[in-house]
């Protein structure tokens, strides 16, 4: 791989190449691609989405939209401090028009995007599609769908449901939001296809980031891009973007240190395991007269939390530069920051964040009232729409068909993509949307 490929500006529909030093630099199109993502209707919903506690009353725990967006921030300060390396070390780059901030642009825009797939309630919302399909009434639909259509719907995973969002070509709207393909580059942080499932140690192979319904779509942006094939089977899968390990790597260093600090604020987690599990990450860093000078817990936490983003953003950037080689030639299997010096620390907080917060009553049981919802959602929906197809379908059928917004209500005659469809519909739902609409098509509020 080389980074004037990896840092391809086209976009879905182009019939000429676009040159960096040609842009406006007043609108760079990196930085468009940040725009289009933040005034999207998918992006927007994210407000009402599960990060750590579900439904969750209270003002400081975080959403999908607000984890999104501080993910967002560290991973523009990753991008630009590798950039600017990468520029030093391939001065051609700087010629063409390249500058830091490009790549701050383009793995901020992918990380904004990262959980823009994500359904309702979480991750225990993509399980409870799977087992909607592994163990509910859509059973029976699996004779009927080849291994991998089967394998998409049983693994149902937020990734290849965001590459699908981001790309999704409807009436009126070609390529989706026809973002840069060095951003969806970025943005693939497994881009591979369902099956195999977990065949290697690689990270690329830990989940899987695009469904059957758009592969050849990501044929086209890894030629762009030149992604290495990583298999010489029927079985697609590619090299990482160099730059979606920088994704990843804002995604664990927000996910680790924000959601510990939520369970702090929530009384999950005691301020003296807190600290002490903190103070491991920053005690290189921390002034201690400054510490001891914040009177109450919350300020110590941020002034803690604060300290221990700033060394993972050194830590993996400083992973990154060292290398950069191994990157580019697809060799370097494993997350940054399992790389990093402070590994031990990582894990140790989040075992506790799993013991205290993830598998808390208040986080289960919520999950639990998501599994049903979904799946009777699922029920509903997939039935409607299988039945108007067949036309056979009952004056219910046709009141719920009225609930489809427009973009859905063109039925595929395929039946992996009605399917397919469905999920994408359930999984943009909010958390409270998803609630309010199963109450009244259970006819308990009206």
């Amino acid at each position: 791989m080389n980074w004037e490929q990896l840092l391809s500006l086209k976009r879905f529909g182009d019939t000429e190449k676009r040159n960096r030093k040609d842009q406006d630099e007043t609108r760079l199109g990196f930085e468009v691609d940040y725009d289009r993502i933040i005034f999207s209707d998918s992006f927007r919903s994210l407000q009402d989405k599960t990060q750590v506690v579900p439904l969750s009353k209270t003002d400081f725990v975080h959403t999908r939209l607000t984890h999104s967006l501080e993910v967002s921030v560290v991973a523009r300060s990753l991008g630009r401090i590798v950039g600017k390396h990468i520029l030093l070390k391939y001065p051609d780059l700087k010629k063409k028009g390249y500058q830091a901030n490009d790549f701050g642009a383009i793995v901020a825009a992918a990380a904004l995007s990262h959980d823009i797939g994500n359904p309702p309630f979480g991750h225990s919302g993509e399980k409870a599609i799977g087992e909607y399909f592994i163990s509910g009434m859509g059973q029976k639909f699996k004779t009927d769908l080849t291994d991998k259509e089967w394998q998409d719907l049983i693994d149902f995973e937020g990734n290849a449901n965001g590459f699908k969002i981001l790309n999704e070509t409807r009436q009126g709207v070609e390529g989706g939001l026809r973002l840069s393909y060095a951003t969806l580059g970025a943005f693939m942080k497994y881009p591979k296809e369902s099956l195999p499932k977990r065949p290697t140690p690689n990270i690329v192979d830990k989940k899987f980031g695009v469904f059957q319904s758009d592969k050849s779509f990501l044929d086209e942006v890894a030629d762009e891009l030149g992604l290495h094939k990583l298999r010489d089977d029927n079985h697609m899968a590619y090299t990482r973007h160099p730059l979606a390990f920088l994704v990843e790597a804002a995604d664990d260093i927000c996910y680790t240190i924000i959601d510990f600090e939520d369970g702090i604020n929530l009384g999950l987690i005691s301020e003296d395991f807190a600290l002490e599990y903190l103070i491991n990450l920053v005690r290189d860093t921390i002034n201690t007269k400054k510490y001891h000078s914040l009177t109450n817990t919350k300020d110590r936490i941020s002034y803690l939390r604060a300290l221990a983003i700033g060394n993972l953003i050194q830590e993996a950037t400083s992973v990154f530069i060292e290398n950069e080689s191994s990157i580019l030639e697809g060799k370097f299997i494993r997350s940054l920051l399992d790389k990093c010096k402070y590994e031990a620390q990582i894990n140790d907080i989040i075992k506790l964040s799993v013991e205290k917060i993830y598998q808390s009553n208040e986080v289960v049981e919520k999950e639990i009232a998501g599994y049903s919802i979904i799946a009777d959602l699922l029920d509903v929906f997939i039935n409607a729409i299988d039945n108007t197809y067949h036309n056979n379908a009952s004056n219910y059928d046709k009141l719920i068909l009225l609930l489809l917004p427009d973009n859905y209500k063109n039925i595929p005659k395929n039946l992996y993509n009605r399917l397919l469809n469905v999920c994408n519909l359930i999984s943009s739902f909010s958390d409270s949307y998803a609630i309010l609409l199963h109450k009244k098509i259970k006819g308990i509020q009206i």
